[in-house]
């Protein structure tokens, strides 16, 4: 079966219909998160990753978003133990929402958001284990208006983190940034695809676009953004090999 967005495997609208008598019990078991080796991180999420991840830029063109590095190798995650604990001190919102996403018909309605749920959640059951979606009535549940309003919040700053991943590029001081680095068994290898700001592109923008950066708190997020470049080292400590 394959994935959809990236940690996703089978998701589903949420309905009375289809789980009235089903819950979601919530652990410390991350295993869903093993074989993901970069996720999104939002731009309000910087100054609790800084000091711990490795923040950059992926994707293309109309599509960069904001990104946190979690394993310098394809399908490696260097946050998830052997027993599939957190390991890091900061748990991105992203793995936060599982197993809610919203999802949207962007033919028929844009704009229109659908929360839905990964029925191969290792979780969601039908045992009346954690939290249930719905009451015996078939009302949202105090837990499900909780995670539905985590993934409104969730969107709204998954917007503005897109439109600050955007801009940096049409200001031209995103570049290609390609890590090379050494394996345990003498052999080279290289950690690319993603971008970071060129500090000095940055320094040499115009004065009044620096003024409404600050005005904005982007340039705040620059700066916390290359600050996380010297986590690259720990990052390739932390990685097995």
């Amino acid at each position: 079966m394959s994935k959809q967005l990236m940690i996703y495997e089978r998701t589903v609208p949420v309905s009375s219909e289809r789980h009235l008598d089903w819950s979601v019990s919530v652990c410390d078991n991350y295993s869903f998160a093993r074989g993901t080796n970069t996720a999104p991180l939002l731009a309000n999420e910087f100054a609790d990753a800084a000091n711990e991840f490795l923040i950059v830029f992926t994707g293309e063109e109309d599509s960069i978003i904001t990104s946190c590095v979690l394993g310098i190798r394809k399908g490696e995650n260097t946050y998830v133990s052997r027993k599939n604990t957190w390991l890091g001190q900061y748990i991105p919102a992203f793995f936060r929402r599982y197993p809610f996403v919203f999802s949207t018909n962007k033919i028929e309605n844009p704009e229109q958001l659908t929360l839905c749920i990964d029925e191969e959640f290792n979780g969601f059951n039908n045992e009346d284990r954690g939290e249930r979606l719905f009451d015996s009535e078939g009302q949202r549940s105090f837990y499900l208006k909780k995670m539905l309003e985590f993934c409104k919040e969730f969107q709204a700053q998954y917007n503005t983190s897109v439109r600050f991943a955007q801009h940096m590029h049409n200001l031209g001081i995103l570049e290609p940034a390609r890590v090379k680095f050494k394996a345990a068994d003498g052999k080279l290898s290289a950690l690319a695809g993603f971008k970071t700001i060129n500090r000095e592109k940055l320094k040499n923008l115009p004065g009044h676009v620096l003024v409404d950066m600050t005005k904005t708190q982007e340039l705040d997020l620059c700066y916390l953004h290359l600050q996380s470049l010297s986590n690259l080292e720990r990052l390739i400590e932390r990685s097995s090999f």
